[in-house]
């Protein structure tokens, strides 16, 4: 990578790279970004191990399964829902209905056939 960024002359932010290893059976082995390499010197950073990370609002375990992303997604939606319950006065079946579909059907809906 250190050789790609340098040519493609793209710099990394070392502090946002982390590395995931996916199933059971992988070694834990450590990885490390090249961040300087001179003839006589080369130094080194360690990267950051994770068990889980989000990108673009999914959440990613490292034994891939769903169930993490699906209890987010419930968490928000029961949220947003508490928020109705409290701030609204005009409780009719129409006006819920417009809310449920605007604010909590997003979140239960993105991403959790994943």
């Amino acid at each position: 990578m250190f050789d790609w960024a340098k040519e493609w002359q793209m710099e990394f932010n070392i502090d946002k790279c982390k590395v995931m290893q996916i199933g059971k059976s992988t070694k834990n082995f450590k990885y490390y970004f090249k961040l300087l390499q001179l003839q006589i010197l080369q130094l080194e950073k360690e990267l950051e191990k994770v068990q889980e990370e989000k990108d673009l609002g999914v959440l990613i375990t490292n034994d891939l399964k769903a169930s993490s992303q699906c209890v987010q997604a419930c968490n928000k939606a029961n949220r947003v829902l508490g928020m109705i319950h409290r701030t609204i006065s005009y409780k009719t079946k129409d006006v819920l209905l417009r809310l449920y579909k605007s604010l909590v059907c997003p979140h239960v809906e993105y991403c959790t056939p994943v």
